[in-house]
């Protein structure tokens, strides 16, 4: 059970560093590419892609934690409290998530 929490854990970083790169990419000025597309289309892309991941995998990081939470809750009411916290830091992950697709969007 633990190696899928850290799995989940990795992969919402690994999310979550992507998304922060991407954002550093785009720092520079827009320019239009070869094909008529434009550099604009491709920061809409990536801010889809980088909510869509942190979304996906803090829902999958929730999914494991409430079970979890649920079953130490059911065992031991006083834990409700520090269980909720690690529910409330796998969604922080969705929310890192919708902060950099802000931030790509306001580069167009």
């Amino acid at each position: 059970m633990k190696m899928k929490y850290a799995f989940a854990f990795t992969l919402c970083m690994l999310l979550l560093i992507a998304g922060v790169g991407i954002a550093a990419a785009v720092e520079e000025d827009v320019t239009v590419s070869v094909g008529g597309v434009t550099d604009s289309g491709w920061i809409a892309m990536a801010a889809a892609i980088t909510m869509v991941g942190s979304a996906l995998a803090a829902g999958w990081g929730i999914s494991a934690t409430g079970v979890a939470a649920a079953g130490a809750t059911a065992e031991k009411p006083e834990v409700f409290g520090r269980v909720l916290i690690f529910v409330a830091l796998a969604e922080a992950i969705a929310i890192y998530g919708l902060l950099i697709a802000f931030m790509l969007w306001t580069k167009i």
